[in-house]
């Protein structure tokens, strides 16, 4: 129905607007006090990235100002000697060593200003690679219960959103901020050397350049920040219409008019407030404009007088003037430029406060190294809860398994199972409660050193975009022979042996020569995956969801087989497949309520019994 009126609900705001109240309650003045802080804190980073190209930026900024204010005095001399009584022959040979030195001055600081934007353009790709690898090194190293903390989330959504992009343009502003700066000083200090009362007609003659820059600049805030709903879902859109996974629902849906078709009134809307914000602006230079020519024309007449009663030579009236063109476009460059600093700098400071966040939610060092093996893992009163969550999901849990035993989880959805296999194997910590492997309390143990020991097979795997062979070695190097064991004993040797170029196939079917696998090719390869470790610990957490019948039932004869001495700990909702488990644990809402083998659990007739014989019903 083309004619049906759209129902274009706002969708919540993008982070991209999350300072919008902030920028919204301070004005210019606070900004400027507030800019040596954010100038400071984007100049460390600059150094940290890359410390030879931000010295080389800055000391060329600093000295092209310099040169900026010799050129302008240089210049004097030039209008003193042809302003000077004489023959203009005589005049102009009086001007030529002053004209030199006007002339070194330009070059000069044409190849300052190009030597410094060649150190800044080197310097941006360091501080984005710095800051995304500071910000990726920070959240591959976080305790991983920080992701279940709703709050951590935000502020990585907004750090790694807008924070991190930002950290280029924030340094880049500063500069240019720093740049404006100095040009302001060098011909401040120009007029103030030539004659003190230049220095309040430099005021009146930038001050209407600088209402039009703020006013321009908050019209533009104001209006982009008006259209983050609209941004946001023309994003969603895009997204549809083009990514790979709702490609098949909308053409089976028939949904590409329609999306079309919403897509065209978002823009159109956007269209239209943007073009409104040109006429505003444009409106705002013309007033800015007019204003700053009537204040010209007062400085102008101030000289004019000034040159009347002999206050001022001619000459330094012409330097005058060149000095307070100069600066006009310094203070709008300045004004702009910092108005925009400001606003990215809220998002520069979201991505400094993430990563100091994160810095205090790593593990602290361990002292000891992971045990070589153990004869028993013990768990003894555990009790775990996720932020922001006031249920435990587990209640004083005790578990002991061991050496070379094949050890059960089961329950139902949410009773802690894979809560509890997270803790065993030091992907979460407790809040109460202790794990030993063996004598060896975990929490003396390093994390990284301990995951080495133990392997994870999840139902929620990875399809990790890289080739067959690294999606089993996950980057380790123990030779074809592993591999090829690995691979025989999950049966992905059958799903490499139909691909087109085997171990070396691309598992990813955005890219070029790309190959997609099916969801049960792909729990096989996470499987090889798990057995590639050779761990001590092997914690398979419904290794078969995505399988058949027939490969579930091979799988499961195939872990038993490759347990042989190795430590399983299966968790899984297919009791069928635990009945050959040396020890089941039945947990509920977070505790332990039974524990034993299949057939004393059987003969227990408590909720064990009663889920093995809801699903064996439906067998019968």
């Amino acid at each position: 129905m083309p004619d049906e009126p759209l129902e274009l609900g706002e969708i919540a705001p993008s982070d991209y607007h999350f300072h919008h109240d902030t920028m919204a309650g301070v004005g210019f003045l606070t900004i400027a006090r507030r800019l040596p802080s954010l100038i400071g804190q984007a100049l460390r980073l600059a150094w940290q990235a890359g410390p030879r190209d931000t010295m080389t930026t800055v000391s060329l900024n600093l000295l092209g100002g310099i040169v900026t204010a010799f050129g302008l005095l240089a210049t004097t001399g030039v209008l003193n000697a042809l302003f000077s009584e004489g023959p203009t022959p005589e005049r102009v040979l009086a001007a030529l060593p002053s004209l030199v030195l006007v002339g070194a001055a330009a070059v000069l600081r044409t190849l300052l200003q190009a030597g410094a934007s060649w150190a800044e353009a080197r310097l941006s790709p360091q501080i984005e690679r710095a800051s995304e690898e500071r910000l990726y090194s920070l959240t591959s190293r976080v305790e991983l219960v920080a992701f279940d903390d709703p709050e951590f989330h935000d502020a990585l959504e907004r750090a790694r959103g807008r924070g991190a992009g930002t950290a280029s343009f924030v340094v880049s502003s500063a500069v240019d901020v720093v740049t404006s700066l100095v040009g302001l000083a060098a011909a401040a200090g120009v007029l103030g050397l030539l004659h003190p009362v230049l220095l309040p007609l430099l005021l009146l003659a930038v001050l209407p350049d600088a209402w039009a820059a703020v006013r321009s600049a908050r019209q533009r805030y104001s209006t982009m920040y008006g259209l983050g709903p609209a941004r946001r879902r023309k994003w969603i859109l895009a997204e549809l219409l083009a990514d790979r996974e709702p490609a098949a629902e909308v053409r089976a849906f028939t949904m590409r008019r329609f999306l079309l078709r919403v897509y065209d009134a978002v823009a159109r809307a956007e269209q239209e407030e943007m073009l409104k914000l040109v006429r505003r602006q444009t409106l705002t230079r013309l007033a800015g404009n007019a204003l700053s020519g009537l204040g010209s024309a007062v400085v102008y007449l101030a000289l004019g007088v000034l040159l009347t009663i002999g206050a001022i030579p001619l000459a330094v009236a012409g330097t005058a003037v060149l000095a307070i063109r100069s600066s006009q476009g310094s203070l709008s460059g300045l004004l702009f430029t910092t108005n925009h600093l400001y606003e990215q700098g809220l998002y520069f400071t979201d991505f400094l406060r993430f990563c100091d966040d994160a810095e205090r939610r790593l593990i602290p060092p361990r002292p000891l190294p992971a045990p070589e093996g153990f004869d028993r893992i013990t768990a003894t009163d555990l009790t775990f809860t996720y932020p922001g969550i006031e249920e435990p999901a587990l209640r004083g849990v005790s578990v002991e398994i061991k050496r070379g035993e094949i050890v059960a989880f089961v329950g139902e959805n949410g009773s802690g199972k894979t809560t509890l296999a997270k803790i065993l194997s030091g992907l979460y910590e407790p809040d109460s409660g202790t794990v030993h492997w063996d004598d060896v309390d975990l929490r003396q143990v390093s994390p990284e050193t301990l995951r080495t020991r133990t392997a994870v097979i999840a139902q929620d795997h990875t399809r990790w975009p890289l080739t067959a062979r690294y999606n089993i070695t996950m980057g380790t190097d123990k030779g074809e022979p592993a591999l090829h064991a690995a691979a025989a004993v999950a049966g992905a040797d059958d799903v490499v042996a139909d691909l087109p170029n085997g171990y070396r196939t691309l598992l990813d079917r955005r890219f070029k020569d790309g190959h997609e696998l099916s969801g049960g090719q792909w729990q096989r390869i996470a499987v090889a995956r798990g057995f590639h470790r050779d761990a001590d610990l092997l914690i398979c957490d419904e290794p078969t969801a995505a399988l058949d019948a027939r490969a579930e039932h091979a799988l499961f004869e195939r872990i038993r087989h490759h347990a042989d001495g190795r430590t399983v700990l299966l968790i899984t909702h297919r009791l069928a497949s635990v009945r050959y488990a040396d020890r089941i644990y039945v947990l509920d809402h977070g505790r332990v309520v039974e524990r034993g083998d299949h057939d004393a659990l059987l003969a227990a007739g408590g909720l064990y019994a009663d889920l093995y014989t809801l699903q064996a019903s439906a067998y019968r």
